[in-house]
């Protein structure tokens, strides 16, 4: 009895400071809210929501040392030890969480990839799906998310595969007997065939037993590039096992009775190899399913913010212009306007598509 009666005297005294709690509570919550709806429709992704979060969060726990009952002196070193205590978080944890968040700041700011793009970075490899503060989500290609520390990112050579298009190559071991102008002729023959633009070829490296030849070509539609990769190889093993070249690896050491002159060849042509089963579907429709669902809604939200400059350039113009050319204007405005409503409701679709398949799963 004697602790309630305590309790309810020393209730009025700290009252304030729980007022300033339960608004602090619903205001960051509705700020979180807001703030998520903002960054959906502006495509920011978690970056910008967990700086004002953070900064958010500081302050209301300063206002709260401030509502605390006592006086000025008690609240000043209250807000000292809160100093201390935060400086001694950031050294301890420098090396990760401030480090993670610093790596991210550093990301953003030299902005070398977005959703969509292909990375490799140390052993990992896939399609970006989101940025964060702390953390890169990529899709490798066995369809899996991988999170990759910033930290990580910034600390590690990162290759970016550009949108604009990328060369990809596959090496062959042939032997000393073909001449290399025809095991040149064979491989650009087998590049074009797999779709590639302004195939090369180069000599590698000649061994004891073969020589190493790497055929390359430009591939302009980087979203195929695994598929594009598996169709070269192919290529290059129909078209110089048609042309009766056959393809020593440096460790080719078949010991077997052959008759003189005999070759270890694949069928000469499709008709004497087995019907494989192909999908109509591409495999990078599968597997990097995520990624490019964020690379949709990146093209989406950047073609709507263009139009949205479009139109408030054309606005200015409006009070500026003659009747005659201020009645165009205003049919362009409008135009543009119609085609930010369409991709807002395609945005839509693709948000809540994107919501309803949680962790990268599949409708």
């Amino acid at each position: 009895m004697v602790a309630l009666e305590q309790l309810y005297a020393a209730l009025p005294r700290f009252l304030p400071v729980l007022i300033v709690l339960v608004i602090a509570g619903v205001g960051l919550w509705l700020a979180d809210a807001i703030l998520r709806q903002r960054a959906e429709r502006r495509g920011s992704g978690r970056f910008t929501r967990q700086i004002a979060m953070l900064a958010l969060t500081a302050g209301v726990i300063v206002v709260a040392v401030l509502a605390l009952p006592g006086s000025e002196e008690t609240r000043g070193q209250l807000l000292g030890l809160l100093g201390l205590v935060l400086t001694a978080i950031i050294a301890l944890s420098s090396t990760t969480f401030v480090a993670n968040a610093m790596g991210g700041l550093m990301l953003r700011s030299v902005g070398s990839f977005r959703p969509g793009d292909f990375v490799r970075v140390g052993d990992q490899f896939g399609r970006v799906t989101e940025r964060g503060l702390f953390h890169t989500e990529i899709q490798t290609e066995d369809r899996d998310l991988a999170t990759l520390p910033n930290l990580y990112l910034v600390s590690n050579p990162m290759i970016v595969v550009r949108s604009s298009g990328t060369i990809i190559s596959c090496s062959v071991s042939l032997g000393y007997e073909t001449h290399h102008a025809h095991v040149e002729a064979l491989l650009i023959e087998a590049a074009r065939a797999a779709e590639l633009e302004e195939p090369f070829v180069q000599i590698l490296e000649l061994g004891n037993f073969s020589v190493t030849y790497r055929i390359a070509g430009f591939l302009a539609d980087v979203k195929r590039l695994i598929t594009s990769r598996s169709s070269l190889r192919a290529h290059v093993l129909d078209t110089l096992h048609r042309a009766g070249v056959e393809i020593v690896s440096p460790t080719f050491m078949v010991q077997r009775p052959q008759l003189a002159g005999s070759r270890v060849l694949a069928p000469t042509s499709a008709a004497e190899a087995p019907a494989a089963e192909r999908s109509a579907a591409a495999p990078e429709d599968l597997i990097f399913d995520k990624a490019e669902e964020a690379a949709s809604l990146e093209e989406l939200r950047g073609e709507r913010e263009r139009l949205l400059a479009e139109i408030a350039a054309l606005e200015d113009r409006v009070g500026s212009v003659e009747a005659g050319e201020r009645a165009r204007v205003e049919r362009e405005v409008e135009l543009r306007r119609l085609r930010v409503a369409n991709l807002e409701k395609r945005l839509a679709v693709a948000e809540t598509s994107s919501k309803g398949a949680p962790n990268g799963e599949r409708a």
